[in-house]
């Protein structure tokens, strides 16, 4: 690891936080010029015009007064037809709420399925909303680990060895952020039979779904036989419609956890925002063309990134899917934290530590996709001198 001295000790204070040492880059990089940043999350691309226009013409006619806390019937009747052609979910509209974003999907059905003293499983790495979400009900995290040479996939048999008389649920994130793994189909249905067996909830973000790189391919759990009364499927619009600001999400469940979710978000948050929830219902219902093409445009990011690691002589998990990768620091002889901050101070470029998604990974960094190739290209440009100058 290089100890470089030039390191500013406020930095070197929160290096072990993974959080901290992520607002404390963004910190940096709002008082910086010209920055490329490569680590936030959100898609750059617009969102499509039709889905626009959707919430302009509901605007325009009024369309505008609160819902149902799960959501208009119209959106959830379309969500629960588009999962059961696309995801293979047998559902109907009593098992789908529309919720502010996928963050508090992800917090509703935590909180409607934890209780003080239960252990969910989580696969690590790991974005880190889903432990404060289990914190906050009261649960208990067991780490899982998946590793780099086996692309972060979860194994049935570690599933099945993390399993004692107080676990719950299990954690499926699939695509993977931040490791761009996937959970293959073939491993997610031996993982349903250990769950099945141990009498286990899953709860599987899907969020990235319909960002999956060939030849993979995108698999759901809860369709498989006797998964669909003990899943509880997570998913939004912001990913693959570029919906981020817009926070329409979903999630599919058992009509009981359903209406334990609702009771939550009638007392806290209430209805999403109707403007959005007619955009969702446009994106959903409306021409796929766009989920495609910006598939493609990902596509073709992410081969030029995948070259420029390569040129920096970076070790990663083959990304699967999302928009990111999980690259090993290690591999180039400097440790991630000091890694980050040499190439947002010397190369004005911003990545993300891999403490912000686990203690335990020190020696990996986030890399998202999320702007044009030309700029990733410009990217790795600047990065490969802050690499060969403090290489060892």
């Amino acid at each position: 690891m290089i100890e470089n001295p030039n390191i500013p000790e406020a930095v070197r204070a929160v290096a072990a936080d993974g959080t901290q040492l992520r607002y404390a880059l963004m910190e940096m990089a709002r008082e910086m010029e010209d920055i490329i940043t490569l680590g936030r999350g959100d898609p750059d691309l617009p969102t499509p015009a039709h889905i626009v226009e959707a919430a302009k013409r509901a605007m325009r006619d009024g369309l505008t007064g609160a819902t149902d806390v799960r959501g208009m019937e119209p959106l959830r009747e379309a969500i629960a037809e588009h999962m059961r052609a696309v995801n293979g979910l047998a559902l109907g509209s009593d098992n789908v709420m529309v919720s502010t974003g996928g963050q508090e999907g992800l917090f509703l059905a935590v909180q409607a399925v934890i209780n003080p003293g239960d252990e969910i499983i989580v696969p690590d790495p790991r974005y880190t909303s889903y432990d404060d979400a289990i914190k906050r009900a009261g649960g208990r995290m067991v780490m899982v680990p998946t590793t780099r040479e086996d692309a972060f996939n979860l194994r049935p048999e570690a599933v099945e060895a993390a399993i004692g008389p107080a676990s719950k649920a299990l954690l499926i994130v699939t695509p993977s952020n931040p490791t761009a793994g996937i959970v293959t189909e073939e491993r997610l249905r031996a993982i349903a039979e250990v769950v099945i067996r141990h009498n286990l909830i899953v709860i599987v973000d899907e969020i990235y779904g319909k960002v999956v790189y060939p030849p993979w391919r995108h698999f759901s759990i809860g369709s498989l036989p006797g998964m669909a009364e003990r899943t509880i499927t997570l998913d939004a619009f912001s990913k693959a419609y570029a919906m981020t600001g817009w926070r329409c999400g979903y999630v599919a469940a058992p009509a009981d956890v359903i209406d334990a979710m609702a009771r939550i978000k009638q007392v806290t948050t209430g209805p999403v925002a109707t403007v959005s929830q007619w955009a969702g219902l446009a994106a959903i219902t409306g021409p796929q063309d766009c989920v495609g093409e910006y598939l493609d445009i990902y596509i073709a990011r992410r081969q030029v990134l995948l070259e420029g690691l390569d040129r920096m002589g970076f070790a990663y998990g083959e990304p699967r899917g999302g928009l990111f990768v999980w690259a090993d620091s290690s591999s180039t002889g400097i440790h991630a934290a000091e890694l980050s901050y040499l190439l947002l101070k010397e190369g004005r470029v911003l990545i993300f530590p891999g403490t912000a998604f686990g203690e335990k990974w020190r020696d990996y960094v986030r890399i998202t996709m999320l702007e044009p190739i030309e700029t990733l290209r410009a990217a790795v440009e600047r990065m490969l001198p802050v690499l060969e100058r403090y290489r060892m």
